[in-house]
């Protein structure tokens, strides 16, 4: 037993010998200690979000001013020169009465004219006879008073009749209706061979310069839009053609069925293809604060904080930064602060990194 016990103290000192040559041949066996892999890793580019929610609305496109062309005298028209679609110019004709009614009027009272004329001549000549034959001592203060008296009132007939002359003049000129401005005609009101009143829509012109986008706006989103907004007005057709515009217009009370506020936004430089009765888009940003939006996959936590993987494109490598939120949901985070516009943070494998280990990176856009 004595035998045994003394052998296996033997070969526990030849093992405590060997021992350290083993460790001394690994270490001199020149390896090198196996470096981190590059990790591959998709990323994306921090954009800036504008904050709030968009509101849209849809509405279509009138002329910022409009009006009712019609005749100020009463007839028959006879003629129409323009139809719905047409393009008119200042002073170009738009419909003609029959003129002989005002003409036969226009006689008439030409009529009366000379004879109120020929009226006062009559009376001018017994004035001043009357007066020359006074200062003779020939007549009475009487019939001189007379005479003068009769003067004044041929005088006054005289101008009524060229009051009436004047007005049948004008009405005659009014048989023909003239475009005040240059617009599209978007309505007619009467056809030829129609008797019209004074007064009564022929054609409706949109004025060419200036439209409006108008929408009928829901109470609620009366309360909640900004003041002097800027309003994004697209086509509902062609997104990719839009405008801007503000405010101009607001109707005062509620339309009594739709419970909806008229609105017309003046556009600023309307596009062509956005021509009169088109269906438009508009948008505006309401409420909240703006920040960087990113996925909500890059979002992890550090020292207990939300925070995120920047990547530093010159080195490669990616650092560990802590962010504030403005808000967040399953797909999106809004970041507050902590980020810039442009930089690199990444969207999938955060929870293989480690600060300063370079990756390599996927993928990258806004």
């Amino acid at each position: 037993m004595n035998h045994n016990r003394a052998e296996r103290a033997h070969r526990r000192w030849a093992l405590l010998a060997v021992a350290p040559s083993i460790l001394l041949a690994a270490c001199g066996s020149g390896e090198e200690p196996v470096a981190d892999p590059v990790r591959p890793v998709r990323v994306v580019t921090v954009a800036k979000h504008e904050g709030g929610e968009t509101l849209s609305l849809t509405g279509q496109i009138q002329a910022q001013d409009e009006v009712s062309l019609a005749f100020r005298i009463d007839g028959r028209m006879i003629e129409r020169l323009v139809n719905v679609g047409d393009q008119v110019e200042a002073g170009q004709p738009i419909a003609r009465l029959d003129p002989e009614p005002s003409r036969n009027a226009l006689r008439m009272a030409q009529a009366n004219l000379s004879a109120a004329m020929g009226q006062q001549t009559l009376a001018r000549n017994d004035y001043e006879r009357q007066e020359t034959l006074l200062g003779q001592g020939w007549t009475t203060r009487a019939r001189y008073d007379t005479a003068a008296q009769a003067l004044k009132a041929a005088a006054a007939q005289v101008d009524s009749a060229q009051a009436q002359f004047d007005t049948a003049q004008d009405n005659l000129g009014y048989t023909e209706l003239v475009a005040d401005g240059a617009g599209t005609v978007t309505a007619r009101g009467a056809e030829p061979g129609e008797v019209v009143a004074a007064g009564r829509m022929i054609v409706h012109l949109a004025r060419r310069d200036g439209r409006d986008a108008v929408f009928d706006v829901p109470a609620p989103v009366f309360r909640i839009a900004p003041a002097n907004s800027v309003v994004t007005v697209s086509l509902a057709s062609d997104p990719a053609v839009q405008t801007i515009g503000r405010v101009r217009e607001v109707a005062p009370q509620a339309d009594p069925v739709t419970r909806t506020f008229t609105v017309r936004v003046g556009l600023q430089d309307p596009p062509d293809a956005m021509r009169l009765g088109s269906t438009v888009n508009g948008s505006i940003q309401v409420g909240g604060v703006g920040g960087f939006e990113i996925p909500a996959t890059a979002l992890t936590q550090a020292n207990r904080q939300p925070a995120v993987w920047v990547v530093d494109p010159a080195t490669g490598t990616v650092a560990l930064r802590n962010i504030d939120l403005e808000r967040y949901d399953l797909a999106r985070v809004i970041v507050a602060r902590g980020l810039e516009a442009d930089e690199v943070v990444v969207t999938a494998g955060v929870q293989a990194l480690r600060p300063g280990q370079k990756v390599r990176m996927l993928g990258a856009g806004p």
